[in-house]
């Protein structure tokens, strides 16, 4: 459907201003007419898009759980007369660290993007 849609736009460009308006015997404009003729293929479009969301969002909700669990339980425990982590001067601990709050956001992000793309029913009228 993208292609379709830039191949549509590039047209649009090259072909005189006064043609974009006009109708065919049928008294449909260009763009009326590609949209009637697209809309199947943007509904398999939007189809695909949503089951594709939905399993992305699934996958990256899982991955944000287990980061979050990750995060709170501190690997080695924590030493009991300072309550600090015990390998808190270790450089392993520090990368752990680091890595785990840019898997959390990361897949917090996902998972926002995901919803958003569920949660946004007429995006095809912003198209049309």
């Amino acid at each position: 459907m993208q292609r379709e849609l830039v191949w549509f736009e590039e047209v649009k460009k090259i072909v005189q201003p006064q043609y974009l308006e006009m109708e065919n015997k049928k008294g449909k404009t260009p763009q009326e007419l590609f949209t009637k003729e697209h809309r199947v293929l943007m509904r398999q479009g939007e189809k695909w898009m949503k089951d594709t969301a939905t399993s992305c969002l699934l996958v990256s909700t899982i991955i944000a759980t287990v980061v979050f669990a990750a995060a709170f339980s501190i690997p080695g425990g924590t030493d009991d007369h300072t309550r600090r982590p015990k390998f808190l001067t270790e450089k392993a601990f520090l990368y752990f660290t680091i890595a785990d709050g840019v898997a959390l956001f990361s897949s917090s992000t996902a998972m926002l993007m995901f919803l958003f793309i569920l949660t946004l029913a007429p995006w095809k009228r912003m198209i049309y």
